[in-house]
């Protein structure tokens, strides 16, 4: 079916959510956080631990606007021919570990890209009781077989790692569960969790959602770049190449700027499954 190209820039409302410490704390067990030492990352996996301040992993706005802000009408097609391409977020300010928020979400562009199509949506997620903007979010969906219609191409972005070492790797190694547990979090497609559904996806068996991937990087480089401080994060951007299955040891390889540092994601294999990162923070006082 032809996309809907009337639906850039048109208004789709708002949704609403409200989240406690408990859904920060199954979202940051989901992406993986204490999973190889129950006692390193107390301050995203309790709410309770003397003389440690509960944090909320930044990506979870993500995960709040594709979850609960309202869809925009792109098109008619299969839900199994629809795979993450891309994902982006800014934090204006650091999301609380329980609150309300008011999400807008608006399709801001619709590109050609032979094979597919990509749909770049912006989600705003804000104080229910303010208006004020703690996380805007943009998704890159690609449409299987829905290229081809002569629209414009993907802006390009310039992008490249340095000539040089990576200034650090770090891993985590997929539990074979990680997939049933991070679904919790709001993401209930089947193509992570039905066996049946993934086959008719091309898929051998149920992949990690690319948010999961996302969101393992991102911890990662919390940790390595911020002390494990969330409220250091400015913003953080990737390209999925590639689905990551469960079991397998993800490493994210950094190159440190000034306040920033790009990155890249490789699967046990080498390969890479998260490219053309970003990562924004504020440097330690």
């Amino acid at each position: 079916m032809p996309m809907k190209f009337e639906a850039i820039g048109a208004d789709n409302g708002y949704g609403e959510v409200t989240w406690t410490h408990k859904d920060a704390i199954l979202y940051a067990l989901g992406v993986g956080a204490g999973q190889d030492d129950a006692l390193s990352e107390l301050q995203f996996t309790t709410e309770n631990s003397q003389d440690v301040t509960q944090q909320m992993l930044p990506a979870y706005g993500v995960v709040l606007g594709m979850t609960y802000g309202t869809r925009p009408d792109i098109g008619d097609y299969h839900l199994s021919q629809v795979l993450h391409g891309e994902q982006s977020f800014v934090v204006h300010k650091p999301l609380p570990i329980a609150g309300s928020a008011k999400i807008g979400t608006v399709t801001t562009g619709i590109y050609d890209k032979g094979k597919g199509a990509l749909a770049v949506l912006e989600s705003t997620v804000a104080d229910a009781a303010t208006g004020e903007v703690w996380v805007t979010s943009q998704t890159g969906l690609f449409i299987r077989g829905e290229g081809g219609f002569g629209g414009d191409p993907q802006p390009v972005v310039e992008w490249s790692v340095p000539e040089r070492d990576a200034d650090i790797d770090a891993s985590s190694t997929i539990r074979e569960d990680q997939a049933l547990l991070y679904r919790l979090s709001g993401d209930r497609n089947p193509l992570h969790s039905d066996p049946k559904f993934a086959a008719m996806a091309g898929f051998p068996r149920p992949i990690l959602h690319g948010m999961c991937t996302y969101g393992v990087t991102g911890r990662l480089l919390i940790n390595a770049l911020c002390g494990g401080d969330a409220s250091r994060v400015k913003g953080m951007g990737g390209r999925f190449s590639k689905p990551v299955m469960p079991g397998e040891t993800i490493t994210v390889s950094v190159w440190k700027q000034d306040g920033s540092a790009v990155f890249q994601t490789r699967n046990s294999n080498g390969d890479v499954v998260l490219d053309r990162g970003t990562f924004d923070y504020t440097e330690a006082n």
